[in-house]
């Protein structure tokens, strides 16, 4: 289909296509079964879960301690530093556990895929596999896809864990507010609204941090400078996303009145 050129551009198309052609790839997998390896597949998990716990659990921790540590700045002032805990609560549940995430994701695994297929092209792999009927997107895109849209729902639940527990612990052994208390007042705080924002903001930066590494992975440069450059871009681009997509989701809860 022939595109008009003022809409070429205004629009970036080349990205647009490769949306549209995994999708189509994912519909198409649904109907006749997946075409990628059932290993390949575990491996993209793996990465996307179980190996990017410890730095999960390290940022989101220490963002949970400083949003207390703010939130206690003021509120104590107006001995109103039970309040901590509703601060901390919502803050977690609504942004910070699936936005840091996101981020975290996108400089480890989204920049990890990148590069691997930055390499496959650089090592003309990705031809090869074509030469054999099997196309890159299907076999090497939609397992790396599908590991990170259901991981990153796991792991928003595992860092809005780990970030309440940052805040209760600058809260209860810091800021000498009783631990009951504080558990009472996160409990409160926190609502389903929030969790189910968290919950989907996690899904929706899961497909970007896949989508931005498997793109420039795929079409980086044939060359080792080219693997370093689509790295960059891939981390680049999937955080300016993730930021704007947030921008997005608060709008629309805005006028949701979420």
């Amino acid at each position: 289909m022939r595109v008009h050129p003022l809409l070429t551009a205004v629009i970036p198309m080349r990205p647009v296509a490769f949306l549209g052609h995994v999708l189509l790839a994912a519909a198409a997998g649904l109907r006749r079964g997946w075409r990628f390896r059932t290993k390949d597949l575990g491996r993209a998990t793996a990465d996307a879960s179980a190996r990017a716990l410890p730095i999960v659990t390290i940022v989101n921790v220490l963002v949970g301690a400083i949003l207390a540590f703010v939130g206690a700045v003021q509120l104590v002032k107006f001995g109103a530093g039970i309040f901590v805990a509703d601060l901390v609560g919502i803050a977690v549940a609504r942004e910070m556990a699936a936005v840091i995430t996101a981020v975290v994701m996108a400089g480890r695994t989204g920049a990890a895929f990148a590069a691997e297929l930055a390499t496959m092209q650089a090592n003309e792999e990705i031809d090869a596999l074509e030469v054999l009927g099997l196309h890159a997107v299907d076999f090497l895109v939609l397992p790396r896809m599908i590991a990170l849209i259901l991981m990153m729902p796991l792991l928003y639940v595992y860092a809005c864990t780990t970030g309440l527990l940052g805040g209760f612990l600058v809260g209860a052994g810091m800021l000498d507010l009783a631990p009951a208390a504080y558990f009472e007042r996160t409990v409160r705080a926190l609502d389903w609204e929030h969790l189910a924002l968290g919950f989907s903001k996690s899904i929706t930066f899961g497909a970007l941090v896949g989508l931005t590494g498997c793109y420039y992975g795929l079409h980086a440069a044939r060359h080792a400078a080219g693997v370093g450059a689509a790295t960059t871009q891939s981390v680049v681009v999937a955080i300016v996303g993730i930021i704007a997509v947030d921008a997005v989701f608060a709008v629309c809860a805005n006028a949701l009145g979420v």
